[in-house]
């Protein structure tokens, strides 16, 4: 990112950087008149870079924060309140979503991705990184956090039939908006402009290497971010985004771009792999018996689905693996 985090959103009013009601709600009358309204922009190892409006400044993050739970820690995306003087931040606003999963490792840590984040950018290319289980976790994260997700196929311009990936993809949910792009192109991604409108927050999700970074850079029209050819040889991507950054686009949105995930574990998203798995709970509500696993019991409709061509047998492998806990979905 050329120029120091924050810049091109100091000018912008509360509502250009995602103020809205919902947190002006939160605010007593005596924090209104006292407190100053900051967004988080980037987070580093030494604290916080905020934007508010007319300027930026960067805090660190005291001791107080780690003592907690890891979701009351701000991340990017957060709104915090500032002191009248901009030196300290006062509290962490309720979010309005919060993207999160398990920590790398045995522990049951779990990482934050970011915060009040509107609509969700899934990214994959059509090539040999194009991984539908791997979709279904981002799917899940953000039905969990309540985002809007659109998956976003790059590389369109690198295989004969890309209308072969959106096929694969829209059967992974109903009425799932799939966009097929070529990064580099300005005119290619005016189809995922309805989503980057003014004080709309998105982030950009996928693994290294499948053009986010391109698409960061396409939207905004500067060189925000930096890129990296991908290696010919497996078609794996290099990082290059390093660290999470918030951007203004010229459209008057906001975008998270994030490292690419090497591994996407969830961490209690319940009720996004069964909003995604719809089909599946449908299913399993017409089982004989309420406690039926699919695993063979008499009258299991799951089974009967899939012995009858209805269901493929590996989303029900899928299914059961996104059910699991970290550690067994890390396998």
């Amino acid at each position: 990112m050329t120029g120091r985090a924050g810049d091109d959103l100091a000018h912008c009013s509360l509502r250009q950087l995602g103020w809205s009601a919902f947190f002006e709600r939160q605010l007593s009358s005596a924090e209104a008149q006292s407190s100053v309204p900051a967004r988080v922009v980037a987070v580093q190892r030494s604290g916080l870079t905020l934007v508010f409006e007319g300027g930026t400044v960067t805090l660190p993050l005291g001791g107080r924060w780690f003592q907690g739970a890891t979701e009351d820690r701000p991340t990017i995306g957060d709104w915090v309140l500032l002191d009248s003087q901009r030196r300290s931040i006062r509290r962490l606003l309720a979010r309005r979503s919060l993207l999160k999963r398990a920590a790398a490792g045995r522990s049951r840590e779990v990482q934050l991705i970011a915060a009040n984040i509107d609509t969700m950018f899934l990214v994959s290319s059509c090539n040999e990184d194009f991984n539908p289980a791997r979709l279904e976790r981002y799917l899940a994260l953000a039905l969990k956090a309540g985002v809007t997700p659109v998956v976003v196929l790059t590389k369109r311009d690198r295989v004969t039939d890309p209308d072969a990936y959106v096929a694969v993809v829209q059967a992974l949910k109903a009425d799932l908006p799939v966009v097929l792009v070529d990064a580099r192109d300005p005119r290619s991604v005016d189809g995922i402009r309805a989503w980057c409108g003014e004080g709309e927050t998105v982030a950009l999700l996928g693994s290294s290497g499948v053009g986010k970074s391109t698409l960061v850079n396409t939207l905004s029209g500067a060189a925000v971010q930096l890129t990296r050819d991908v290696r010919e040889d497996d078609s794996k991507g290099r990082h290059t985004t390093t660290h999470r950054s918030l951007h203004l686009l010229p459209d008057g949105g906001l975008v998270v771009d994030n490292p690419g995930m090497r591994e996407l574990t969830l961490a209690d998203a319940e009720e996004g792999v069964e909003s995604l798995f719809e089909d599946i709970e449908v299913l399993a509500a017409t089982c004989r018996f309420r406690d039926c696993r699919h695993h063979g019991e008499p009258g299991c409709a799951v089974q009967a689905a899939i012995a009858a061509g209805a269901l493929d047998a590996r989303r029900l492998d899928r299914y059961r693996k996104l059910q699991a806990p970290p550690d067994v979905q890390r396998r």
